[in-house]
C-alpha cells in the first residue's frame, strides 16, 4: 500500500493540474475572505472565520474532484491499471493508497489557510480574543468533509475513463450530498421524511462539528460515508477485473 501511496503522491505533485487547482482554491478563498465586501472579515467586524468555513465546502466541491478525477480514469485510459493490478497488491491496498494520497494533497491545500487564523488572532481586540475551539472544530470538520469528498471523487473516477466526466459526476454527487438533502427536507410533500433527510445531509454534520463540539455521531457518519463509497469503488474495480 505504501508503494501505491508514494507513487500516487509523486504523480500528483508532478502534475501541473494539482498546483493550479490548489492555487485557484487559495486565491478564491483569499479574495472571498479579505477583499470582496459581502464576505470580507474586515467589513464583518468580528475576529471569526465563519465566512471561510462556510465557503470552503463549496470550494472543496471543485478542488477535490479536480484532484481525484485522474485516480483511476487516467490509469484505465492509458492502460497502466492492468500493470498495477498484476502486482502483488490487493484491490484494497491500491484503493486506500490512492485515497490517502489524494487526502494528503487536500491537507496540503488547507495548511496555508492557517495564516487566516494567525491574522485574526493579531487583529482581534484585545489581541488573541478568538474562539479557538470553534476554529479547531471547523478544521476537523473540513478534514472529515475532505475525506468524504475524496471517497466520492475516487468512486466517480472508477466509473469512467474520461477525467472530465469523472470530474462532472463527482461535483454533482458532492453537491447533492452536501446541499441536496437539505433542499429535500424543505419540500412540503416530504415533511414526513424531514428528519431522515437532515440526518443524511453532510452539511448538517459538518455544521455540528464546526460549533467546536466533536460528537461521536458526526464522526461515525463521516466514517460511514467514506466506507460506503470505498466499498462501492472496490465493487466497481472487482467487476471490471472479472
Amino acid at each position: 500500500m505504501y508503494a501505491v501511496f508514494k507513487r500516487e503522491i509523486f504523480s500528483l505533485l508532478n502534475s501541473l493540474m494539482a498546483y493550479i487547482t490548489i492555487g485557484v482554491f487559495l486565491l478564491a478563498a483569499g479574495l472571498l475572505l479579505w477583499f470582496f465586501p459581502d464576505t470580507s472579515i474586515l467589513d464583518y467586524g468580528y475576529a471569526e472565520l465563519i465566512g471561510f468555513f462556510s465557503l470552503a465546502p463549496f470550494l472543496f466541491m471543485f478542488l477535490i474532484p479536480a484532484i481525484t478525477m485522474r485516480s483511476f480514469a487516467e490509469e484505465r485510459r492509458e492502460g497502466t491499471y492492468i500493470l498495477l493490478a498484476t502486482r502483488p497488491l490487493t484491490e484494497w491496498q491500491i484503493l486506500i493508497g490512492k485515497c490517502l494520497a489524494c487526502l494528503l494533497l487536500v491537507l496540503f491545500a488547507l495548511l496555508p489557510t492557517l495564516i487566516y487564523y494567525i491574522s485574526i488572532y493579531q487583529l482581534a481586540m484585545p489581541k488573541g480574543n478568538v474562539d479557538a475551539g470553534a476554529i479547531i472544530g471547523s478544521y476537523i470538520g473540513l478534514l472529515f468533509l475532505g475525506a468524504s469528498f475524496t471517497a466520492i471523487g475516487i468512486f466517480c473516477s472508477s466509473l469512467t475513463k474520461n477525467q472530465v466526466v469523472a470530474f462532472a459526476i463527482s461535483v454533482f454527487i458532492c453537491f447533492l450530498a452536501y446541499s441536496g438533502f437539505d433542499a429535500l427536507a424543505k419540500i412540503d410533500a416530504l415533511k414526513s421524511l424531514e428528519g431522515s433527510f437532515i440526518f443524511l445531509s453532510i452539511n448538517e454534520h459538518y455544521q455540528s462539528i464546526s460549533r467546536g463540539v466533536l460528537d461521536t455521531r458526526d464522526a461515525v457518519y463521516f466514517i460511514s460515508v467514506v466506507a460506503v463509497f470505498l466499498f462501492l469503488t472496490h465493487f466497481i474495480l472487482e467487476g471490471r477485473k472479472w
